[in-house]
């Protein structure tokens, strides 16, 4: 039994028509599903990734209208880092700059890497991708299939003190220790998970923060998942369905909120796989409420089929 690597990532956004034009235009990442946070409908839930909506390229944003920006501190992800092709460095940093996206070269990890901060401040780095992982490409016609968004190669947190969180990590979800911090890998996709020290301003969730990040699992085996964290003393939820997915939440010790979510049922299951993302998506506890929703959430931009 081992997780599969990340499954999604979601953060928040106060502005969602200027969110899908960075994530859809800028980014080429395809909209796979509009829909609501199911613990307040008045509210959109966007999920970007490939063109299939697979997990582990699945980044997804609450909206919270005119939301004020937020801050990173301990206890929460402060960057998401994408792998990209090994020529794809030079072609992001030349179009990030094109939309007045301030980009660092860094090369703290060879071959180097880029890193730039959403419209909100959201912090992204690009790292060419060693993984031999099957890359989840998205498609956009001015961004080259061998440079698009390969999903995810991990996220960095900030821990006052990381060795608290070494027994549920390690023990109850099986990540294993890694060059710097852990990795949980599946049969298909890894992913890593690391700390770095926490800035001296108490963090603040708002606008341009991670509000969780989410670990996949395989359906049969989310309860077993859920036994194995309460054992190593988390708190979970219970099991909850989401439609789209089924998910536990709790806190590791280090106070960043995690999720672990199924792989499937998945986002065709309402809509064709071709047109994912283009109607206001409703599960079907939610469907009585369509008029009042569609009345309520923010009018977007159109997106590509």
């Amino acid at each position: 039994m081992r997780l599969e690597g990340i499954h999604h990532i979601t953060a928040i956004t106060g502005d969602a028509p200027g969110n899908v034009d960075f994530y859809t235009r800028v980014l080429g990442l395809r909209m796979v599903k509009k829909t609501v946070n199911q613990d307040d409908p008045t509210v959109y839930h966007l999920f970007y990734a490939d063109e299939r909506g697979s997990a582990g390229s699945d980044l997804t944003f609450f909206e919270y209208p005119g939301a004020q920006p937020g801050r990173a501190g301990r206890g929460m992800v402060h960057r998401i880092v994408w792998r990209v092709g090994s020529d794809a460095l030079s072609f992001w940093a030349e179009r990030l700059a094109g939309e007045d996206v301030a980009v660092d070269r860094t090369q703290s990890r060879p071959p180097g890497a880029l890193r730039f901060r959403d419209p909100e401040g959201l912090e992204h780095e690009l790292i060419v991708d060693a993984s031999g992982d099957d890359p989840l490409m998205a498609e956009h016609p001015e961004v080259p299939a061998e440079h698009s968004l390969r999903g995810f190669d991990g996220v960095r947190a900030y821990a006052e003190d990381p060795e608290a969180s070494r027994s549920l990590l390690e023990r109850g979800l099986e990540f294993k220790p890694a060059e710097d911090g852990w990795e949980a890998r599946g049969e298909a996709r890894g992913g890593f998970y690391a700390y770095d020290p926490p800035p001296e301003a108490t963090g603040i969730q708002g606008a341009g923060t991670v509000h969780h990040v989410a670990w996949a699992s395989v359906p049969e085996e989310q309860e077993e998942w859920r036994e194995r964290v309460l054992r190593s003393g988390g708190r979970p939820t219970p099991v909850i369905d989401r439609f789209y997915f089924r998910s536990v939440y709790f806190r590791e010790p280090s106070g960043v909120l995690f999720e672990l979510a199924t792989i499937g049922p998945g986002f065709a299951v309402d809509e064709p796989q071709e047109s994912l993302g283009q109607r206001l998506s409703l599960p079907p506890d939610y469907e009585h409420l369509r008029a009042q929703i569609e009345a309520t959430v923010t009018p977007l931009p159109p997106t590509r089929s």
